[in-house]
């Protein structure tokens, strides 16, 4: 499902040119292009369109949740989840100062739900010292934001992509409860953990997390979307959420069912993924800066 910008013949052979900037820049395959169009639609805003359900039934099972809410990006799907559990103004949420919610989504949590975030430093394999995570846990005093949430992310992907220690993940958990704290995941890429650590995504998320949120436009390969995952009650009010930031969709089952191709059929491609990966990362490993630029200056020279 890498994005191919383009290939040339020129002089002594063919050049490749492959985009690695991001899984971001996966595009749908013909065949994910062909079951899209096939959709069966309904209104979703209404909850009427039946690909839409499907999805999030599917991804809400196989998180080993109760229910899922399909919203148009990873970033709303935070963003929900986190103004879902901090509903009252002024509560803060305790994550890696690495993570994608604290650097990359624009304190959106700030602007348009009034809460703080107060921020750890990420270990180099996305975890942080929970010892610490507790210390950070306001008093009750009313000088101080009032704790709500403990965030993770994984795999996590400032740190390199690593998947988190599955026992680091139970003890983030029973942190949370000695502490009443509510665990979100941020889960952008739960299947590349999955595959990577052998683990289902169902034994990483349920057992540990209140929430999650997974992104089915990455390396799965659909064009656009992720499901919130978590307890009915909490769907509930993450609908609600996301009539109010616009993320509401009518015939949504179009792009609902390219998510769901994705999940039916590259899940166990990220596998070959990530061999691929491992393997690109041994070769730049032999490779000196000297034949490095002795190979772009025959590609200028083309």
């Amino acid at each position: 499902m890498t994005s191919i910008l383009g290939a040339k013949k020129k002089g002594r052979g063919s050049i490749l040119n492959v985009d690695l900037r991001s899984d971001t820049q996966t595009v749908p395959c013909k065949a994910m292009r062909k079951s899209l169009s096939e959709a069966l639609v309904g209104d979703d805003v209404y909850g009427e369109d039946p690909t839409a359900i499907k999805l999030e039934k599917m991804v809400a099972e196989i998180a080993g949740m109760e229910a899922g809410l399909f919203v148009p990006s990873g970033t709303m799907g935070n963003l929900i989840s986190i103004m879902v559990h901090c509903r009252e103004r002024g509560s803060e949420i305790i994550l890696g100062d690495k993570s994608h919610i604290h650097l990359y989504e624009q304190g959106n949590i700030a602007q348009f739900g009034g809460v703080h975030s107060r921020t750890l430093p990420n270990a180099p394999d996305g975890t942080f010292d929970l010892q610490l995570a507790e210390s950070l846990i306001r008093c009750d005093d009313i000088h101080y934001p009032v704790s709500k949430v403990l965030v993770i992310e994984n795999t996590h992907n400032k740190c390199g992509g690593k998947s988190l220690p599955l026992a680091w993940i139970q003890g983030a958990y029973e942190m949370c409860r000695k502490n009443d704290l509510i665990l979100h995941c941020d889960a952008a890429r739960i299947f590349n953990a999955g595959m990577s650590s052998g683990v289902p995504v169902k034994e990483l998320l349920s057992p540990w997390c209140d929430s999650a949120c997974i992104c089915l436009s990455k390396s799965l390969g659909a064009p656009i979307g992720s499901v919130v995952v978590g307890k009915v009650e909490f769907i509930k009010r993450a609908r609600r959420l996301r009539k109010a930031l616009g993320g509401g969709m009518r015939q949504a089952g179009i792009i609902a069912q390219a998510a769901i191709f994705a999940i039916e059929n590259n899940v166990e491609k990220l596998k070959e993924d990530h061999e691929r990966c491992s393997n690109l990362a041994q070769g730049m490993l032999i490779i000196t800066f000297t034949n490095i630029f002795k190979s772009f200056s025959y590609l200028f020279q083309q």
